[in-house]
């Protein structure tokens, strides 16, 4: 928005600029004469239209530099990565920096540029050259809004200099016109403290006239991944040890890298090895900011969302070892304790892809959260205003209170799809699978062995036959329970987003309340139900120490009252990664086999080749799926996401 004493020439002819009010102007015609002997007016320009360049000469930024919105408007970034990872994750002597002094470090943190590739994540701003400015003229520069949360700097000489009250261009600088960049300092976490906006004010003083132009920015989104988005690469926790448990995490990592290269996803996978938490699915959620660089290309950020759990220590890793060039990590931490601890993991975050529905449309995604409807538990209130003041991915929330951990990914998934809306939703399906148990009990097979897993050392393999599994006190009710439940969660999913039931994939599935296991020093410990654990086996310990039943120590694990609380019986196979469009991983199913073949991995590949997908398996039975997660659980992955978030692609 321009501010002017003085005169200006436009298409209409010489013009005296006075302001009446913010945004409006009273305009008068002015002779030639007495027009010739004015100078040019202040004018400042940003990149309004998002293409990487900035007009100074043309009209297609000039336009709305004054507003923001989700398809127009000047993106900053905020600059919170670590490019030459000068941030220090010790103390003095070596000791562990606090939580706090670990996110207080990155680039915005000083008042320097650090390297071209901190320069790179400056958004570009220009004054239009006042070629005809007196030498006595003098420019000036103010974040008028948003300058607790803004850094400004000017490019002199070769160098990025930071702008502060003192600062003056020169009449050489401003003939010449200037080149500016512009970083915040944090993300948007509150509307209410910051809104994101930030105005920066050019002012030209020439003589006894002075002029004036504000443009506006806006600091980019945080945004989460969805499932139309490139697979690049995986992060995994490697667990360090000889123990039995130990080793077989390690060999589940062997094998993802393996799944991972089949895929064609050449990046290796990151490791964390610091904490021992196998859970990298939970302690982080993968997302990014993104700009138009000024070479016209995307210029992107990976941020790393920790979850809001403070005393689990793996997130601490992703500051040691994760943060570093084009990468960020943003922590916000309620106050208060939780309402309900596990549901403030990211395994109980996903994102519906993009999609437009009722008026409202959502071009980056969707968050989709779980909270406990029967007793009213919702996730960290922190991280669900941080999430809502992005103004793009408002969460919506499906209610897990009928699962153990209570996590969405237990339950719902989002698939590609060749159609006109480009995805479709996977759905464990509870009933199909009672279905596949009950096909084989009446075709003779009510004596075969539930599960076909292997035993190991000291663990006995599991003892249930199907008959013992459809005569249990309690399994038929639970699914049937788990279907209405499931049921209840597709029809807001597909109120939300207009999907009808013919683009949902349903999968086979069962699910069991929890059992109780007694570990070594007599505690009991929740378990799957039936007999997969044995009362006292030595993988109780294990579980207690490195399975969801750690964080779901001193929880009511009883939930509201009268809620039966389940978790996955066979392996969940909607709690898997998708590798590629094509390309889906899914936890060994270990069902029952007849004829030779498991009838839950062959109902699971025909559910997802009918989607056009290729299904591998991975073994995550003793790791992961008797501690109450599965691969999605264990992994993560991190996306493309050149694409630009204000277009629907």
């Amino acid at each position: 928005m321009r501010t002017r004493t003085g005169i200006r020439r436009n298409p209409a002819g010489p013009v005296i600029v006075a302001l009446v009010a913010a945004g409006s102007v009273c305009v008068t015609p002015l002779s030639p004469a007495h027009a010739a002997t004015g100078t040019a007016s202040a004018d400042l320009r940003a990149d309004v239209n998002r293409d990487g360049r900035v007009d100074v000469t043309g009209g297609t930024d000039s336009a709305g530099e004054d507003a923001w919105s989700t398809g127009r408007g000047a993106v900053m970034l905020p600059n919170i990565d670590d490019d030459t990872k000068r941030c220090p994750v010790k103390g003095p002597g070596g000791k562990p920096l606090s939580d706090a002094k670990l996110a207080a470090c990155n680039d915005a943190a000083d008042t320097k540029v650090n390297g071209s590739a901190d320069a790179a994540d400056l958004a570009r701003i220009h004054s239009v050259p006042m070629a005809k400015v007196p030498k006595t003229a003098q420019g000036s520069l103010k974040i008028t809004t948003g300058a607790k949360y803004t850094r400004l700097f000017l490019e002199r000489d070769g160098a990025w200099v930071p702008v502060t009250s003192r600062t003056r261009l020169t009449p050489k600088e401003l003939r010449a016109g200037v080149q500016f960049g512009v970083e915040a300092t944090d993300v948007v976490r509150d509307t209410k403290k910051w809104d994101g906006r930030a105005v920066v004010r050019l002012t030209v003083t020439a003589g006894s006239r002075t002029t004036s132009d504000e443009v506006t920015l806006r600091v980019a989104p945080l945004l989460t991944h969805h499932h139309l988005q490139k697979a690049q690469q995986l992060m995994v926790t490697k667990v360090p040890g000889k123990g039995q448990w130990e080793r077989l995490q390690q060999k589940f990592v062997k094998d993802l890298a393996a799944e991972v290269k089949k895929a064609g996803i050449t990046k290796p996978l990151i490791t964390f090895e610091k904490y021992g938490d196998p859970w990298a699915q939970d302690f982080v959620e993968p997302a990014y900011v993104s700009m138009t660089g000024p070479d016209g290309r995307p210029q992107t950020m990976r941020v790393m969302l920790r979850s809001d759990q403070r005393d689990r220590e793996a997130g601490r890793e992703l500051f040691e070892k994760v943060r570093g060039k084009n990468v960020g990590v943003v922590q916000a931490f309620d106050r208060s304790e939780p309402e309900d601890w596990t549901l403030n993991s990211m395994g109980n975050l996903e994102t519906i892809p993009p999609y437009a529905h009722a008026g409202r449309s959502y071009p980056a995604g969707r968050i989709i959260q779980g909270w406990r409807k029967d007793s009213g538990e919702k996730p960290s209130k922190a991280v669900r205003t941080l999430l809502k003041a992005q103004g793009l991915q408002d969460p919506l929330l499906l209610d897990t209170s009928w699962l153990s951990v209570g996590h969405v990914d237990e339950f719902v998934q989002f698939l590609p799809a060749d159609t006109p809306r480009g995805w479709r939703i996977g759905i464990a399906d509870p009933e199909a699978g009672l279905k596949l148990l009950r096909d084989a009990q009446r075709a003779g097979h009510g004596r075969t062995k539930m599960f076909s897993v292997p035993g190991i050392a000291g663990q006995p393999t599991p003892k249930e036959t199907i008959d013992k599994a459809l005569a249990s006190r309690y399994l038929v009710a639970d699914n049937e329970m788990a279907a209405r439940r499931i049921a209840a969660n597709l029809e807001i999913l597909e109120r939300e987003t207009g999907v009808t039931d013919a683009e949902v994939v349903r999968v086979p599935a069962l699910y069991t309340r929890d059992g109780e296991a007694t570990d070594a020093s007599g505690d009991e410990v929740p378990v799957p139900r039936l007999t997969r654990m044995g009362g006292k086996a030595p993988l109780v310990d294990t579980l207690r120490e490195r399975g969801q039943q750690k964080w779901m120590a001193g929880e009511d694990a009883a939930g509201a009252a009268g809620t039966v609380m389940t978790s996955a019986y066979v392996p969940g196979a909607v709690n898997g990664v998708l590798l590629g469009p094509d390309r889906y991983l899914a936890p060994r199913q270990w069902g029952p086999v007849i004829g030779g073949k498991d009838i839950f991995t062959e109902a699971v590949s025909a559910a997802y080749r009918r989607t056009g997908l290729k299904v591998s398996y991975l073994d995550d039975w003793y790791t992961y799926h008797l501690g109450m997660g599965e691969v999605h659980c264990g992994t993560n992955t991190l996306r493309d996401a050149s694409a630009a978030w204000w277009k629907r692609s």
